[in-house]
């Protein structure tokens, strides 16, 4: 899959994200999901590929937008959805049903994490049961979660913090 040459662009590694799809096992079959800053959509199109029922990509980068429907369409994921726009205006606007697994991988540098779980539970865009991916800089301290949610699995790579996160 082609990496589109946009800064600050930096996709969740093969060890990370092989680590992420062992947490979700099985669980991953028929789900919804959201990729929140999208990308590449690395953790998106990992998870149509083990049998998600529908994944919504959301990024702001024309140029990624282009180069995740060029995979897409490579790849025939005719479940995909790409919105191309800002996340927290999608989700905020969002009429569309809530997910059961979201993936939360924003830009390092804009410490945006506790705006978007609040928001999240706020617009009530998580079902019950359903989790979240949290992908941080390692020095960055756990986010401040919604009340019911709870760090069930988090590890260290490289400059990385990865958490998943049960509701």
């Amino acid at each position: 899959m082609p990496i589109p040459d946009v800064e600050g662009l930096r996709p969740t590694s093969e060890r990370i994200r092989e680590t992420l799809f062992n947490w979700l096992g099985p669980r991953i079959y028929g789900t919804r999901c959201l990729d929140l800053f999208a990308g590449t959509g690395a953790l998106g199109l990992e998870a149509l590929s083990r049998e998600a029922s529908q994944v919504v990509f959301v990024e702001s980068s024309a140029k990624a937008v282009t180069a995740l429907r060029n995979s897409v369409e490579t790849l025939g994921a005719d479940s995909a959805d790409i919105a191309h726009g800002d996340a927290f205006e999608y989700l905020q606007r969002s009429e569309a049903e809530s997910f059961d697994i979201i993936f939360l991988d924003p830009p390092f540098s804009d410490d945006l994490i506790d705006d978007l779980c609040r928001l999240i539970a706020e617009r009530r865009l998580l079902r019950p049961g359903g989790c979240v991916y949290i992908e941080q800089d390692r020095q960055a301290p756990l986010p401040d979660l919604p009340e019911g949610w709870q760090v069930t699995k988090s590890k260290t790579a490289g400059n990385v913090r990865y958490s998943l996160i049960s509701v």
